[in-house]
């Protein structure tokens, strides 16, 4: 115990620090619960009774002094830099390991923002939040797990700025945590950008010379640009501002391929973009791997295009079904949104121009089968006397992110957005960008510099690129269209982001929010969840959509019907608690960008499925007639007893289809009929037809949430499955 004294105008005030054990914190911040929960018993003196005093009363004295002072007990960090105001600031929050995930899953409930980023270390968990004293104050009594706080300060600034000696110590120190266990056979990410330098000593491990390609075979391999060896530290090691301060061992579970796109001087003509991408995938797969195409370049040249497939989109399309390239195959390709032109920002409000119609995504980010990425941001910190200003908020979208213009006819996009970097504003427009508010990862000329910043749309598509292939390598037998919707569908919009929405929002309200972040920040740990948990259900399935008729005509052909495994005896235990459904349902489309197809997503894809759910009560063959009267996309859609959050406006575009539904458990019970059904689509062609009946792969993930009751369905949903057949061919 230490003891100081102070001499105020009312004398002397003693204070004391005390170093307790954590089953002492324990209790005492037990007594201080008490304290502002239960009181003592009443009492009664001279024929009057006297309220009892809360609980601990003399220990806790005033909450609010001790508030300040169990805060200033746990700062780490000079007492004189101790948070003076009670606005919301950024605090470093260090956390019991075992009790860390319970605290980042519960701290929005006590207004505490946590973001994404995490710092291990053997006996802490480091996370950086944003808030004000008494919530954080609040956060720590009611959560406990906190060891101790303190004022971030390590950016990506703070490393940049360090002399060659300096960086080259750090990247060794790295280097020696990091074991590179990624096989030949593993998962790669290919980047297709401007090459890869292998001089870094954090890539060359698992770049090999003979992995390193250009689309043309006149350019050169090096990164001259600098702009592939940025994006290849982030998808193997994410912002390196985290790896560098942590302590712990690092392990890189894939490897890296590198196709020269870019040409080291100028740019590839608009016309042949396509045909380059082509070219350099065709390049790469003369040997055989399991792939990860990244590509995080874009055009302003096809603008405006409101959503309308280009020819480099287009291709890209062809690309990921498989229908172009020299290998027939399907491919999984992260595409970046493009970035804003900072000079066209004023002081007016920055979503403004993000929203904006001239602000609309770079082409071929609207390719249906890529995963479009745009970029949000948690990177709010400036250094302590600043005469600047942030742009954007923590948790929102990253000035830089392009958003979509359109909001129905074509899919949503972006699908995701990641972080992305933020910018500062000064007091004369434009804003700008800033090393403190920018990711951290390689130099392409190394040693000379060994750590470079990086920052917009772009890091946001390597981080994606980082995340899909460690998803897929964990999974490798999943489909490219599953691997899509597992990941896509584990996004989530952060609080900040649903702060944009009504109080009661209608599925109108959504198309905003679906415009500048897709379906939000992806989870990989919620994906990997999806992936193995009984309570998902994965499906990888063909189907034939269309046929010919005895009598000569186009129908369609086949839908699916699955028997969902529902857990209904604890479901209907749970009665009138909500449990909500979320569905995704991923294929490749085969693109036709003829003019008369521009127009009409039916005539651009080869084919279109949907999902359809049975009603409480509705049997089977009720539900089918409701289907097939449905099968043609003309006239207003219905949705099934109207609570699908998002609705058909927002679900039924694109390849990717995801909603969710919240109902009575009880009546989850009931409806576990899932149907997969086509509508139109260009491959419903007579002529087409009378060559061949093509069929199409989907993916289909149903989940169900029931907030915490897992462990009692769990058993049920394992012994329906042993014993279920869940999927049937229906003839149409």
């Amino acid at each position: 115990m230490r003891s100081d004294a102070e001499t105020g105008e009312a004398g002397t005030i003693e204070t004391a620090t005390v170093f307790a054990t954590a089953k002492g914190v324990e209790s005492l911040r037990k007594k201080i619960e008490q304290f502002e929960t239960e009181d003592m018993p009443d009492t009664e003196k001279d024929g009057q009774i006297i309220p009892g005093r809360p609980k601990n009363a003399k220990l806790v004295q005033s909450l609010a002094a001790i508030t300040k002072a169990a805060l200033r007990a746990l700062w780490r960090g000079p007492q004189d830099k101790f948070p003076a105001h009670d606005g919301a600031i950024h605090w470093e929050i260090w956390l019991e390991p075992e009790e860390a995930d319970a605290f980042i899953a519960q701290a929005a409930a006590y207004q505490v923002q946590i973001g994404a980023d995490r710092l291990y270390f053997p006996e802490d968990v480091v996370v950086i939040g944003q808030a004000t004293r008494n919530h954080i104050a609040l956060a720590v009594r009611r959560l406990g797990a906190v060891r101790a706080l303190a004022s971030p300060a390590t950016t990506a600034d703070f490393f940049d700025a360090m002399d060659v000696q300096e960086q080259v110590a750090w990247v060794d120190d790295l280097f020696q945590r990091t074991t590179y266990n990624g096989e030949a056979h593993g998962g790669y990410v290919t980047l297709l950008d401007s090459g890869i330098s292998r001089a870094h000593p954090l890539l060359a491990p698992v770049l090999l010379a003979q992995d390193r390609h250009a689309a043309d075979p006149a350019w050169g391999l090096d990164d001259i640009r600098g702009h592939g060896t940025q994006l290849a530290g982030l998808a193997l090691f994410g912002d390196l501002t985290l790896n560098l301060q942590s302590t712990m061992p690092v392990t890189i579970s894939h490897r890296l391929e590198s196709v020269k796109l870019l040409p080291d001087g100028g740019v590839n003509p608009h016309h042949l973009l396509g045909v380059v991408t082509r070219r350099a995938i065709d390049t790469v797969e003369q040997t055989e791997r399991r792939r990860t195409f990244t590509l995080a370049v874009t055009t302003d040249e096809d603008t405006p295009h409101d959503g309308a497939p280009t020819s480099w989109s287009t291709e890209i399309d062809q690309l990921a079904s498989g229908v172009s390239g020299a290998q027939p195959q399907a491919r999984l390709i992260p595409v970046s949104a493009g970035n804003s032109d900072n000079n066209k920002f004023s002081a007016a409000p920055y979503l403004g121009v993000c929203d904006h119609p001239d602000n609309e995504l770079e082409s071929p980010a609207q390719a249906w089968n890529a995963i479009s990425v745009g970029a949000y941001t948690e990177k709010t910190m400036l250094p302590a006397g600043a005469a600047l200003t942030i742009v954007a908020p923590f948790g929102d979208l990253s000035p830089s992110s392009r958003t979509a213009s359109w909001s129905s006819t074509w899919p949503l996009k972006p699908d995701i957005v990641l972080e992305g970097g933020n910018w500062a504003a000064d007091t004369i427009p434009p804003p700008m960008r800033h090393g403190w508010l920018s990711l951290l990862t390689t130099h392409h000329s190394y040693p000379q510099r060994s750590f470079s910043f990086t920052f917009d749309t772009s890091a946001a598509t390597a981080i994606a690129a980082k995340q899909i292939t460690e998803l897929w390598s964990d999974y490798p037998l999943l489909w490219p269209e599953t691997i899509r919707a597992l990941y896509v569908a584990s996004a989530r919009w952060t609080p900040q982001m649903r702060s944009h929405l009504p109080a009661q929002p209608t599925k109108g309200s959504y198309a905003r929010l679906f415009q500048r972040y897709g379906y939000g920040v992806p989870d990989l740990e919620r994906a990997h969840r999806s992936a193995s948990n009984a309570l998902s259900l994965i499906v990888q399935d063909v189907i034939i959509p269309y046929g010919i008729s005895e009598k000569g005509g186009d129908v369609h052909k086949e839908m699916r019907l699955f028997t969902l495994p529902w857990p209904v005896e604890e479901l209907r235990k749970l009665g009138n608690a909500s449990v909500t459904l979320r569905v995704a349902l991923s294929s490749f489309i085969a693109p036709n960008p003829a003019e008369a197809s521009r127009g009409s997503r039916y005539r651009y894809a080869s084919h279109n499925l949907r999902f359809k759910l049975n009603r409480a009560g509705e049997n089977a063959q009720q539900f089918m007639a409701r289907i097939s009267k449905a099968a043609e996309p003309i006239g207003p859609q219905v949705d099934e007893d109207d609570l699908w959050v998002f609705g058909s406006d927002r679900r039924d575009v694109g390849s990717l289809h995801i909603d969710q539904l919240t109902c009575k458990a009880s009546d989850l019970a009931r409806r576990n009929i899932l149907a997969i059904h086509p509508v139109a689509g260009w491959w419903k062609s007579k002529k087409l037809l009378q060559e061949a009946e093509p069929e199409v792969r989907f993916a289909l993930i149903v989940e169900i949430d029931t907030q915490g009751v897992e462990a009692e369905l769990y058993a049920e949903v394992e012994a329906t499955v042993d014993i279920l057949n869940a999927a049937q061919a229906i003839i149409i």
